[in-house]
């Protein structure tokens, strides 16, 4: 475990400026969370997207703040070196600053150290009471899952000049608004690297080509742990599911077969509570 970055810390690593990329992984317990930071990532984020990853749910609507909450804490309590940024999820900061601040607060508790939000200027009021209760603040542009039905899916944004110039500016207005870093989520990669640009926080996408200033993958993606089809920005660095699945396999051929437990993986009394015993029920095996 490495010395944990700060949030001005991160706020300064700007490509442009010579820094490494940020690295983020989205991660939702605390095994995940050991294997994420063993690996070096800079920043875990207990996304909402556990709705859909570990819940079963269909789409992210469904997660709510409790839910956040008990896995932000799993997470903590791997006490990663990783910067941990915890997700509001939908409706935990739509209704207003008041909600918002005592959500995010709810996840600062568990173990978050910043909270992330989507959307862009309709959002500076909610991010301005946040920051001045003195959390740190992620913003999320593009593709914003929580807006799903809004987009009619999901679905890449920004694809005209017109929306990339709006985006530029709903990027901007969350800096302003006190966002230490900003995530670009399914937006082509020419207005990813205009929005980086044009901000002096860093940019870390998801499905926003490589001018970014870091990239964030969901756990169970990158480790090829979902045997479904992956997204056009999924890069798998394993195949999990199939390596799992065959372990588990040979398992249960083991114990069908008697092959386990073996004497290796069995525990064994003395000699003479084996005799003693012996005299009383019989040895194993005995009819």
């Amino acid at each position: 475990m490495s010395d944990r970055p700060t949030v001005p810390q991160i706020r300064a690593r700007k490509v442009r400026d010579g820094a490494e990329p940020l690295v983020m992984v989205t991660a939702y317990d605390a095994p995940s969370a050991r294997i994420a930071d063993a690996g070096g990532v800079d920043l875990i984020l207990v996304g909402d997207s556990l709705a859909m990853v570990a819940l079963g749910y269909d789409d992210t609507l469904t997660v709510t703040i409790d839910d956040m909450a008990h896995h932000t804490a799993a997470v903590a309590r791997a006490k990663p070196g990783a910067l941990i940024v915890g997700d509001l999820p939908w409706m935990s900061y739509h209704t207003g600053p008041h909600d918002a601040v005592r959500n995010a607060a709810t996840l600062v508790r568990a173990g978050a150290q910043a909270i992330k939000l989507e959307g862009g200027a309709k959002r500076v009021p909610v991010i301005d009471a946040i920051v001045d209760a003195e959390i740190p603040v992620m913003g999320h542009l593009g593709l914003t899952p929580q807006s799903m039905h809004a987009m009619g899916g999901f679905r890449v944004q920004a694809k005209t000049s017109d929306a990339a110039m709006a985006l530029v500016e709903e990027a901007k207005a969350l800096e302003h608004a006190g966002c230490f870093s900003i995530v670009l989520e399914g937006i082509p990669d020419v207005v990813a690297n205009l929005v980086t640009e044009s901000v002096s926080v860093p940019t870390i996408g998801i499905g926003a080509g490589a001018g970014t200033d870091g990239q964030v993958l969901v756990f169970t993606d990158l480790l090829g742990l979902d045997p479904s089809r992956p997204p056009k920005f999924v890069r798998r660095y394993a195949e999990g599911y199939d390596h799992l699945t065959g372990a588990v396999a040979g398992y249960v051929a083991d114990v069908r077969s008697g092959a386990f437990p073996a004497d290796a993986e069995t525990y064994h009394a003395s000699a003479e509570t084996t005799e003693t015993l012996a005299i009383y029920g019989g040895t194993p095996g005995d009819s």
